[in-house]
């Protein structure tokens, strides 16, 4: 079984694909860690993630077991996440891995949950079950809001809301792989 959770920032898909996981006793791959981990090499190596090149030398050397780094769930790394996405070859550098571990999970566990942007539509689009969360803008920027307070960091909701409609924009409007609901 394949479990496909895919919806936009700050919208759940990442509490309820775990919950999910762990009902089932299948095995849960968050993708977003994988953007998340090139783009905080690409920041700490003083790369721009804008730039297509810098990033896929990054997530073609990229060790995707060990993303453990506390800063992953940060506002930067998180924007930078949102710009590595955007690139094909990055975004192909990190597609075997997915499709392999999915394969895997299934071999060994007996199925596997997914979460991202674009699992059901790209990464696993023969996936059994594919859900599709949403939110109002407000509702998911008020949750990342509380998230990062409660995690000590200073920000305002205004901050953290004019941050999730960026996101959102560049993650619908992204030409390889945008966000959407699949069709089925």
């Amino acid at each position: 079984m394949i479990i496909a959770v895919d919806g936009p920032s700050g919208v759940g898909k990442g509490t309820l694909a775990k919950a999910l996981a762990e009902h089932y006793g299948y095995a849960f791959l968050d993708t977003g860690l994988l953007y998340r981990q090139v783009a905080l090499v690409v920041l700490d190596q003083g790369k721009d993630p804008e730039n297509e090149e810098e990033a896929l030398v990054v997530a073609c050397e990229i060790d995707p077991t060990t993303a453990h780094d506390d800063r992953l769930r940060s506002p930067e790394v998180s924007t930078a996440a949102s710009q590595v996405a955007k690139h094909l070859g990055v975004r192909e550098a990190l597609l075997q891995f997915q499709k392999d571990f999915a394969d895997t999970s299934v071999s060994m566990r007996g199925g596997v949950v997914l979460d991202g942007r674009d699992i059901g539509t790209n990464i696993l689009p023969h996936a059994e079950k594919k859900l599709y969360l949403t939110a109002h803008t407000e509702v998911r920027a008020e949750r990342r809001y509380q998230e990062l307070i409660d995690r000590g960091e200073k920000t305002t909701f205004d901050e953290v809301l004019a941050h999730v409609k960026a996101r959102d924009k560049r993650d619908q409007e992204r030409v390889h792989a945008p966000l959407r609901p699949a069709e089925d």
